[in-house]
């Protein structure tokens, strides 16, 4: 599965203001945004060598990702059953990623065992990004105020094996819930964002599942639940 919304990342020092509302932030998401419904416990053991050590977790730098890049393109061809953009080709794929990887801040994690088994990879973004355009810009103002400051991280795409996607969603060794995980820990306190087209009720199922969140009515009355093609969905750090 790919989604795309779209070694080490070179970002800023999260801005002062982030960290002194970083707790308020937290609190006023988990108010404001729905919750998934989808965190439930993990009380039966599961059979079988550990899940944790099943795949292996690690950044890649700009150089390695040139190494690599036509086996990511094998990966998302092996694996984009039922992605949010539709089943589009391995070359746009790579495309799209050599423009992600441009951008400033760019982080991509890959999780391997034996082979390369998926990978995730996301950038800081700002409120006057292009990133955004596909949906209303009318943001809930807590949402807003983090993206003029900088402190949210767009994961522009998460590419797993459809097994990832359709069992064990909620559990915490979940290989998309480690990926996305890893990401927004390398760029704390920053809030997760992404896009997801309205149509692709695939996506959105599996998303929410991993635990991201539907923005919802802003107590101050404004709605991103405008006609658009995208609905915004949120991770919390």
């Amino acid at each position: 599965m790919t989604v795309n919304v779209p070694g080490r990342p070179v970002t800023a020092d999260a801005p002062a203001a982030l960290d002194r509302h970083s707790g308020a932030v937290t609190a006023g998401w988990a108010k404001t945004w729905s919750t998934s419904g989808h965190e439930r416990g993990t009380s039966h053991r599961e059979r079988g060598p550990s899940p944790w050590e099943g795949d292996r977790v690690r950044p890649l730098s700009r150089r390695q990702i040139e190494d690599r890049f036509q086996d990511l393109g094998v990966l998302y061809e092996e694996t984009c059953g039922g992605t949010r953009t539709g089943n589009r080709s391995r070359t746009a794929f790579l495309r799209r990623l050599a423009g992600d990887v441009r951008r400033p801040g760019f982080a991509l994690l890959i999780a391997e065992n034996t082979t390369l088994t998926a990978c995730a990879y996301g950038f800081p973004v700002r409120a006057a990004d292009p990133w955004w355009q596909g949906h209303d810009t009318r943001l809930p103002r807590l949402l807003h105020g983090l993206a003029v400051t900088g402190g949210l991280f767009a994961v522009s795409g998460i590419v797993v094996p459809p097994r990832v996607r359709t069992h064990y969603q909620d559990r915490e060794w979940n290989l998309a819930r480690r990926l996305q995980r890893r990401l927004l820990d390398d760029h704390a306190p920053a809030l997760g964002v992404t896009l997801v087209p309205r149509t692709d009720t695939e996506t959105l199922s599996a998303y929410r599942a991993w635990g991201w969140q539907d923005v919802v009515r802003d107590p101050d009355g404004l709605d991103p639940r405008l006609p658009g093609a995208c609905r915004v969905l949120v991770l919390g750090p």
